[in-house]
């Protein structure tokens, strides 16, 4: 079996197997090398909302990309990642809140993303379960959610049924520059060469970046997710609230099994030497506490589950997205700070085209790598995350 192919992508969580994907499509030969199993980590472990709104707007053409994936992934991939167009709906407890509801609103039609705002009585009438400290809400209608234990290796066995070789368990411990392109080498002393590169291995990447010359100020950090008991199935708009009071924070969605999917609040420790993440039981009582403000009608529901996973977070909370400033054929994803599942497929795509053509139409610059030129270790802002 050959080690070389045109295009190794290193790390297989959405964005790489997404990648690898669109890559055979446009008939590159692609290795992708994963250190673990496909969506192991971030990708495997987040909420699972395919939102649009809350992005920067400079994030939203990848975005709209990839939710016309998500829409027809069953017929891409042949494989159900229950995704769920269930419509995505932020609410918010503050006026200054409200009045950045209308501004986002009016800003993102610009963008190709319409929302619709209510507030007070009009918002109750659609919303009548909403606690009513709640003042307005701001509905996606065209967005959702998917399974993302599902998603990422979706794509990869896709992209394997169209002839890229997918490596698992295999931890990449090198990268380097030669004549004719690059060499990748393995904790094992396995050998892979090709003329471009990906690096997209989340909370991993930094220590490749930094090899080739452009390390980032990459933390590690853990989702804190948990799922409830079964109920009958009601809420079809995943739902979260819009706080920069992160006490307040929470967000859930509903499976059509009835079970209840939540997080929210700060994200808890994880270390990306041992890949291991861990829940803080203060989190969770904290997020039912807002679950329950939000939905009062909850109350007795009982948490049966918790979990996180190793997610990659950069201090200004925008990915890495883009060619290398010092290697051609060398490209980067990553850093995406806890808001990478929804855009996922779409960063694959764009990354696609870009290396297989040498251009995008979709503009990359905000995402470089290079605002981290001189960029000192920071405390990482707290983001929506996966809300």
């Amino acid at each position: 079996m050959s080690d070389r192919a045109d295009v190794i992508v290193i790390g297989g969580g959405i964005v790489g197997t997404s990648t690898a994907f669109f890559l055979r499509r446009r008939g590159r030969s692609v290795i992708l090398l994963e250190r673990g199993l496909t969506g192991q980590q971030a990708s495997g472990v987040n909420f699972g909302g395919v939102r649009r709104q809350g992005r920067a707007l400079t994030q939203l053409a990848m975005a709209n990309r990839a939710l016309e994936t998500w829409r027809r992934s069953k017929e891409l991939l042949g494989d159900d990642v229950e995704f769920l167009a269930s419509g995505h709906t932020r609410v918010c407890y503050h006026a200054h809140d409200a009045e950045y509801f209308h501004r986002y609103a009016a800003d993102a039609r610009a963008y190709g993303l319409d929302l619709e705002v209510l507030d007070g009585a009009a918002m109750f009438r659609r919303f009548p379960f909403l606690g009513r400290e709640v003042l307005a809400a701001s509905v996606s209608p065209l967005d959702g959610h998917a399974n993302p234990r599902l998603a990422a290796p979706a794509f990869g066995r896709a992209a394997a049924r169209l002839g890229a070789r997918i490596v698992e368990n295999t931890e990449i411990v090198r990268v380097e520059k030669e004549a004719a392109g690059f060499r990748v080498e393995s904790a094992a002393g396995d050998v892979y060469r090709a003329e471009q590169v990906l690096i997209c291995a989340g909370a991993w990447a930094n220590t490749l970046s930094t090899q080739l010359g452009e390390p980032v100020p990459l933390v590690a950090r853990g989702p804190q997710m948990a799922v409830t008991e079964p109920v009958p199935y009601v809420f079809g708009s995943s739902m979260g609230v819009y706080t920069s009071i992160k006490e307040e924070s929470v967000y859930f969605r509903q499976i059509p099994r009835g079970n209840i999917v939540l997080g929210g609040g700060p994200p808890g420790p994880a270390d990306a030497v041992t890949r291991r993440a861990g829940v803080l039981p203060g989190n969770t009582v904290q997020q039912m506490a807002q679950f329950r403000r939000l939905v009062p009608a909850l109350a007795p529901l009982h948490v049966i589950r918790v979990w996180s996973g190793v997610e990659s977070y950069l201090p200004d909370s925008e990915p890495v997205i883009g060619p290398s400033s010092k290697l051609p054929g060398l490209f980067y994803a990553f850093g995406f700070s806890g808001s990478g599942f929804q855009i996922g497929p779409g960063v694959g795509e764009t990354l696609a085209e870009l290396i297989g053509t040498g251009s995008t139409p979709i503009p990359l610059d905000t995402f470089s790598i290079t605002r981290f030129a001189r960029a000192e270790p920071a405390q990482v802002a707290t983001s929506e995350a996966s809300l």
